[in-house]
């Protein structure tokens, strides 16, 4: 069964103003689409993506070694299936594979951004990936589905565009950033800042994957242990040392380590500093309440069913988070427009991405509830 992959650019001219009052006179949005859309445009899907994610969230391209970031969620036959659904996901504005980021070219002055580029919120995200969506002449969705950053984006809809999709579907997020999860970004934030290879954000690009960013894989550690979770790291990794480090050596390491340092020392060869800090701002001050003088103000535009799905052990959007969300719905009267589930899980937040399992016959009855 063919997924039918294309991976697409659309370039935008007309300006996107944005919530700090800066515009972005043009741009571009890099996008994947899976499946095929029908005649009349009604069986699409929205997927969001987190912090470190992509467009490409299902499928494998020929040279690659993982597949997308999503595959065991979205294809033939999947939770999200590409036989009956056109799914869309776009790279967010900001991140750093393909489209316009700090390091895009500015128009104006035909070098890149760094430190120009304006600081995005969630609903400038969502904004411009709604600019495509009219781009593509398409009105309404079935669905729009993320987690982590993209549930933020997945609240962000159902709040500012209300009736665009069915219905939304938010897992592992929160309504507004606490000071955990900005503490945890406040470390990689200073790291990169201060590793003189980032060079105050004059670096080449080329330098990154020649020479790597340690400020960048140090805060890609800290990530990790919010992501992984505790639990996850005692079944994985448990006391075990690394067979060919002596135990009194002063830098020997515990399997842990190695695997910190493997998945971190890596990441900069494939993501962008200063993409990094400018999504750790987005992240950091998102609040759903934003434009609204509370929450519940905020929650009040929510017309369509709002599904909400956390996870049992999540250490960086706990699960009493989305609960605060669902009781403020019901305290509105609109118990009929949220549902909640809670996963029992063992991978953290990572949880959405690993346990798929644990939630995938709860997401298809809420899309054959729109069928």
């Amino acid at each position: 069964m063919d997924l039918n992959i294309q991976t697409l650019t659309a370039k935008f001219n007309t300006p996107l103003h944005l919530e700090s009052g800066r515009i972005l006179e043009s741009y571009k949005t890099r996008y994947e689409t899976y499946g095929t859309l029908n005649e009349d445009k009604s069986n699409v899907i929205v997927i969001c993506h987190a912090l470190s994610g992509s467009h490409h969230a299902a499928g494998r391209y020929q040279d690659e070694a993982k597949p997308g970031w999503w595959d065991n969620f979205i294809g033939p036959g999947k939770t999200i299936d590409t036989e009956k659904y056109f799914v869309i996901c776009s790279n967010n504005l900001g991140s750093c594979f393909g489209s316009t980021s700090p390091m895009s070219i500015e128009p104006r002055t035909n070098k890149a951004y760094r430190f120009k580029f304006p600081v995005l919120t969630i609903s400038d995200v969502v904004k411009a990936q709604m600019q495509l969506y009219k781009h593509l002449g398409i009105e309404h969705v079935k669905a729009v589905i993320g987690g982590s950053m993209g549930g933020m984006q997945a609240l962000c809809y159902s709040i500012e565009y209300p009736t665009f999709a069915d219905t939304y579907i938010a897992m592992a997020t929160t309504a507004y950033t606490r000071p955990w999860a900005i503490a945890l970004n406040k470390i990689a934030i200073e790291a990169i800042r201060h590793d003189p290879a980032f060079k105050n954000g004059m670096y080449e690009k080329g330098d990154l994957i020649a020479e790597s960013l340690p400020g960048l894989a140090i805060g890609r550690m800290a990530g990790l242990i919010a992501y992984v979770g505790p639990n996850s790291m005692n079944n994985k990794f448990g006391r075990n040392y690394a067979h060919t480090d002596g135990l009194y050596e002063l830098f020997g390491r515990f399997e842990v380590e190695r695997y910190l340092e493997y998945n971190a020392y890596n990441f900069p060869k494939i993501f962008d500093p200063l993409s990094y800090l400018y999504i750790c701002k987005t992240m950091n001050i998102f609040d759903a309440s934003r434009g609204s003088d509370k929450l519940p103000d905020s929650l009040a535009n929510v017309q369509r069913k709002l599904h909400l799905i956390s996870f049992s052990d999540d250490v960086l959007f706990f699960p009493e988070e989305m609960e605060e969300i669902r009781d403020i719905m019901i305290e509105l009267g609109k118990e009929d427009l949220v549902t909640y589930k809670k996963i029992e899980s063992e991978h953290g937040h990572d949880s959405f991405l690993v346990e798929v399992d644990k939630f995938s016959d709860h997401v298809k009855a809420i899309l054959k509830e729109i069928e």
